[in-house]
């Protein structure tokens, strides 16, 4: 079976022990391989830490100050880094229970308050999934949906506790963001879906079931499965994993269908509406797209969402547009490729806002291109 592309950010990992007893002290050194500043989470496994340190520990600084760490559903722990272009910092490992706490930065949860809602978010910006109460509705919202963010903190949460219990309308920027994104009949900030053999976009409509498999304080993810579709003869059943980290600009998700008998057409894409349908860029070599999408009310002032997408197993990027639009939907920006039996399709997208931390396109850009380039070339990490 072929591994995730986008693998988390420990990929490069060396261990030189001099001994296998346990109860001793590790040194962690992580190295920034990239010619930018890089602020993410690093990992590690976390067998390879309590094989000699016991189950307990703690990770310090190179000045003694404790570092908040996870451990994650996938049996690593994560940490946040903080490296300049070409440097790196050492760690130390140490036996006994860490008394360093992190904020909480990624999250996420189901909201059946809203039609099934399932919402998540870190310090960049928030997301939606749309749920069954939604489909039962008669209602074709099948991508992903973005809330921007001006704020670090979450506010998920609080936006739908006063969206459904006062007239605070998450639908209007309160101080920190809102919901502005139009998403309808499309693949809004990110899906994936088959292709079929027209050339046509086998929408996955709303999921069936979640499952939250990590929920912060570092990292968010979820396992979203969906009911299944008639595809060329098989009957599918599409399961996605989403992962947000803190300080990420962009989500990892990796596709795979249970059921699938042959290798399949798949694409991830981007909606592109009418008012900016030609502010958008394709990078066939990185195979990333960023898209300045300008919010469901162009003319309200509510500022410009980018979205970006980087795609390292797609064969090709295009701008697909829609068989007839929707609304102001008039096209797709699209990651093409092709997804095998019992194997993923792993791409990353997001999103930034004007008005919160992404304040222009050569910014957005620049932050696409070093996501891409992060994918490519891992912190590198050793532990001795």
């Amino acid at each position: 079976m072929k591994q995730s592309i986008l693998l988390p950010a420990a990929i490069a990992l060396t261990i030189a022990a001099t001994s296998c007893e346990k109860s001793r002290d590790l040194t962690l050194t992580v190295e920034n391989p990239s010619a930018f500043d890089r602020h993410e989470l690093a990992s590690v496994s976390l067998a390879d830490i309590t094989s000699r340190t016991g189950d307990t520990f703690s990770i310090t600084d190179a000045e003694g100050a404790g570092v908040p760490y996870q451990i994650t559903h996938d049996s690593l722990v994560v940490f946040a880094v903080e490296l300049a272009a070409g440097d790196s910092a050492v760690f130390t490992i140490a036996p006994g229970a860490s008394t360093a706490v992190a904020d909480t930065i990624a999250c996420g949860g189901f909201y059946p308050e809203r039609y099934d809602d399932f919402a998540w978010e870190n310090d960049r910006a928030a997301y939606r999934a749309y749920g069954p109460e939604l489909q039962a509705r008669g209602e074709h919202a099948y991508g992903y949906d973005v809330w921007t963010k001006s704020v670090a903190h979450p506010v998920v949460a609080r936006r739908y506790r006063k969206h459904l219990t006062s007239p605070v309308s998450y639908h209007e920027d309160h101080g920190d963001g809102m919901d502005v994104y139009s998403v309808g009949p499309t693949l809004g900030g990110g899906t994936a879906a088959l292709v079929d053999s027209t050339g046509a976009l086998v929408y996955p409509r709303s999921f069936a079931s979640y499952e939250i498999l990590d929920n912060g304080p570092l990292r968010f993810a979820v396992r979203l499965t969906y009911n299944p579709v008639q595809f060329a003869g098989d009957s599918v059943v599409e399961e996605r994993i989403i992962t947000l980290d803190a300080f990420a600009d962009l989500n990892r998700t990796e596709v795979r269908y249970r059921g699938l008998s042959h290798p399949a057409p798949i694409a991830a894409g981007i909606v592109v509406h009418r008012a900016t349908a030609d502010i958008y860029s394709l990078n066939q070599y990185t195979k990333s797209a960023t898209y300045a999408d300008p919010t469901d009310n162009p003319d309200a002032g509510h500022g410009t969402i980018w979205l970006g997408m980087v795609a390292p197993q797609a064969d090709s990027l295009a701008l697909r547009p829609l068989p007839s639009p929707a609304g102001e939907a008039v096209a797709h920006i699209l990651a093409e490729g092709t997804v095998a039996p019992g194997e993923s399709f792993s791409y990353a997208w997001g999103s930034g806002w004007s008005k919160g931390f992404v304040p222009d396109s050569i910014t957005w850009s620049r932050l696409v291109d070093q996501a891409a380039a992060a994918i490519d070339q891992p912190l590198k990490i050793s532990l001795k």
